[in-house]
């Protein structure tokens, strides 16, 4: 017989009624996560600059290397964005004498992002959707430098949310030596 053997105690833990929010009393409501989803990627721009056989020299020893990395977004319309990784290589002889190669590349993604609450979209941007772009840009970076005579170079992970926070330090300290300089002009006036 079914129902036999069930308590039939009321808890108001377990009330499937509905509450406010639509969930059903004692569920945790859920909150729904940021996502973005990749609707395209592309090179905006790229230069591969070889200075060794513009100057009509071969491959030397040792290389040494300096990768700039640079976020930029925009918003296009409602919940779509497009992000931009602006990436330098330049690569140096061991002694940093001579410059060997210069690779400048951006790279765009196009993003529907849903879920970002307005306070968090910004860091949103600049974090998940490089990370999502990486694996793409790593692979451009590394066939671009093999096909222009070089070995090629393995970008090595980057952790895009230390380099947001150090941009947001970087911004903080800028914003505060420019307000005290101002209110030093103010009070030399007085």
């Amino acid at each position: 017989m079914i129902g036999r053997g069930l308590n039939t105690h009321h808890d108001s833990r377990f009330n499937m009624s509905k509450n406010g929010n639509g969930a059903a009393s004692g569920e945790v409501p859920r909150v729904s996560r940021p996502r973005a989803r990749i609707l395209g990627q592309c090179i905006r721009d790229m230069s591969f600059e070889n200075f060794l056989v513009q100057g009509g020299s071969r491959v030397p020893g040792p290389l040494e290397f300096q990768v700039q990395i640079n976020l930029d977004g925009k918003k296009l319309n409602d919940d779509e964005y497009e992000v931009v990784v602006k990436l330098n290589l330049e690569s140096r002889e061991k002694d940093g004498s001579k410059q060997v190669y210069l690779l400048e590349l951006e790279y765009s993604g196009f993003f529907k992002v849903e879920n970002a609450p307005a306070g968090a979209l910004q860091q949103f941007l600049m974090i998940e959707c490089p990370r999502l772009m990486f694996p793409f840009l790593r692979r451009i970076v590394s066939d671009i430098t093999k096909d222009g005579g070089f070995p090629s170079f393995e970008l090595e992970l980057i952790d895009f949310a230390r380099l947001y926070q150090n941009e947001m330090n970087r911004r903080a300290v800028s914003t505060a030596s420019t307000d005290s300089s101002e209110g030093k002009k103010g009070e030399s006036n007085d």
